[in-house]
């Protein structure tokens, strides 16, 4: 999918419409400590029946996409989902 790499919207801290720079939004780092990944551990070495699966292998084929938007003006960033599109990449346009 293709995006312009600037659009005009609506920045929440100047209260009005102004350009913003367009940037896709990257995952962040999953903590190795985390509650969750704790509970996984804990059971996936437990022992009692048969081994609880690590990672799943099947990837889902396109996801909605969150894009990071920084204003011109003051420099602060918001994030927009995409709505209602999947998409395996999105392309900015000059």
């Amino acid at each position: 999918m293709k995006f312009p790499k600037e659009i005009n919207a609506y920045c929440p801290f100047c209260k009005k419409h102004q350009v913003h720079k367009v940037k896709v939004a990257s995952k962040g780092r999953a903590r190795p400590m985390s509650a969750g990944n704790r509970r996984h551990e804990m059971r996936r070495l437990k022992g009692h029946g048969s081994k609880r699966k690590g990672e799943k292998s099947v990837k889902k084929q396109g996801k909605r996409q969150k894009l990071v938007l920084q204003c011109s003006q003051c420099k602060k960033k918001q994030e927009r989902v995409l709505r209602g599109r999947t998409t395996k990449k999105i392309e900015f346009k000059a």
